[in-house]
């Protein structure tokens, strides 16, 4: 395969350009950044992979790490306050969680020990309710059930068989569950008693690596994240005491068991399950006022749902906007939108994450004084002066005036009369013109009806037609 070669003449000499290969031609026409950003291209491509991937296998780490943040926020005001009388942060963290887990530890307890009281209690007059239930639907339905073919039609039932056996296998299923709660909520306390025990110098850590402007705001955004954080806390708490309060006074009336217990039920419930928490805190109140009578569940029910519009329209309103300070809609809006994101946690930190950052940004925005404006008043304003329909007949009645000799000017109810304009008298002026903002004698009527009202024309005298006083009288 022969070699091309190029030729240069020049006006001297004759020069051979040495000859160039494949290789050489290719590597002329290829840029060279064409390869680094080659490289760079797939280096992005394998970094984003991995941190999508190191991101999935970390959610529910960061998730954890975020509810303990949060639970931090919460209690640092109760850590502050027993850290200024004189006590460690640690031992304060410490004491405040401790009491946090006796609260909750109590809770549990006592509502284990009523739900295993009262299951105990419907294993045992199931027969009694069952037989209640059958007179009830043959009175009604005139039909002719039994007790017995109705036990022998559940216990033998495929569906029940099916349950039974399902339940047996998911055993382990359900131990793991179990004990992947238990580690998760380990993790959440661990975390939130360093963020808690540790604040101030995790701040001062934070704040090292940035620029004074910056470290002010930061610090800002703390402490409104803290105390947006505790108004909510002290909200729900406050609306949880007065919503099981007012659940008390419903069970102790109608003699339902376990009154004060399914009370702090339904408050805690109700307002640290955000929207739907009344609902799912009413179940176990009417399950037990069944067992007593089945129209008490119906009336624990009513009051549920009622309480719930009052709470949402009145109460949560009222409480959020001292505390919180955020509006009802938006709150709803930031639950939602926290559920779709992150679930029951997304729900639990959506309204101190929106308050927290609408408190934010409300340092930064610039607000304005909403101008007087005819709409804010309500309603247009009309411009002082004449109407189109006085102007069009003015105009008519000019053109008429103009043609017929002697019209009369306009009619004055037809136009609203313009505001009189005050003008200072003058004095005689020797070049004999009239004084300003007046009419002179010699206008037409035309001129007159345009003038304005305080514009008075002094009135025409006739011309003197005998001789001016200190005139001789001819004779004759």
């Amino acid at each position: 395969m022969g070699h091309t070669c190029s030729v240069v003449a020049t006006e001297d000499t004759v020069q051979e350009a040495p000859p160039v290969g494949p290789r050489d031609a290719a590597s002329a026409r290829m840029p060279r950044w064409l390869p680094r950003a080659m490289v760079l291209a797939l280096a992005l491509v394998a970094g984003f992979q991995f941190a999508s991937w190191a991101f999935h296998e970390l959610t529910s780490l960061l998730l954890n790490i975020l509810i303990a943040f949060f639970l931090a926020l919460a209690i640092e005001p109760a850590v502050d306050w027993m850290a200024a009388r004189g006590l460690r942060r640690g031992a304060a963290t410490g004491l405040v969680f401790l009491g946090i887990l006796i609260a909750v530890a109590g809770f549990f307890a006592l509502l284990g020990s009523m739900l295993a009281d009262q299951i105990v209690t419907m294993v045992e007059d199931f027969p009694n309710y069952l037989d209640k239930v059958i007179s009830w639907v043959n009175t009604t339905f005139h039909t002719e059930l039994s007790r017995v073919e109705v036990q022998d039609s559940l216990l033998h039932s495929d569906w029940l068989q099916k349950y039974v056996q399902d339940s047996a296998n998911n055993v382990l299923d359900v131990s793991a569950q179990v004990l992947g709660g238990l580690f998760k909520l380990l993790t959440v306390t661990l975390f939130a008693f360093y963020f808690a025990a540790d604040g101030p110098r995790l701040r001062r850590a934070l704040c090292s690596v940035l620029p004074p402007h910056r470290q002010s705001e930061v610090l800002r955004a703390w402490e409104i994240a803290v105390a947006k954080t505790g108004g909510y806390l002290y909200s729900r708490g406050l609306m949880a005491l007065i919503s099981g309060i007012a659940h008390y006074i419903l069970l102790e009336v109608l003699g339902v068991p376990y009154a004060p217990a399914l009370a702090v039920w339904v408050g805690l419930i109700s307002q640290f399950i955000p929207t739907i928490g009344t609902y799912l805190a009413g179940g176990l109140p009417m399950l037990i006022a069944f067992t007593v009578d089945p129209w008490y569940a119906v009336w624990v029910l009513g009051f549920v749902v009622i309480y719930q519009q009052f709470e949402n329209y009145l109460l949560q309103p009222r409480i959020t906007a001292k505390t919180v300070d955020i509006h009802p809609a938006v709150a709803f809006g930031s639950v939602i939108a926290g559920t779709a994101l992150l679930g029951a946690v997304g729900a639990l930190i959506a309204i101190p994450a929106t308050a927290t950052l609408q408190a934010f940004l409300g340092t930064y925005i610039k607000r304005y004084e909403v101008t007087d404006e005819a709409r804010v008043q309500g309603g247009t304003r009309r411009p002082r002066g004449m109407s189109r329909l006085a102007r069009v007949r003015r105009a008519l009645r000019r053109g008429e005036g103009g043609a017929a000799s002697g019209a009369s000017a306009p009619d004055e109810a037809d136009a609203e009369p313009a505001a009189p304009v005050a003008v200072p008298a003058r004095p005689d002026r020797s070049d004999g013109a009239p004084p300003a903002g007046t009419v002179p004698a010699q206008a037409t009527d035309t001129e007159r009806a345009q003038a304005p009202a305080g514009a008075l024309a002094p009135s025409r005298s006739p011309e003197p037609t005998g001789p001016a006083a200190g005139e001789p009288v001819p004779e004759g």
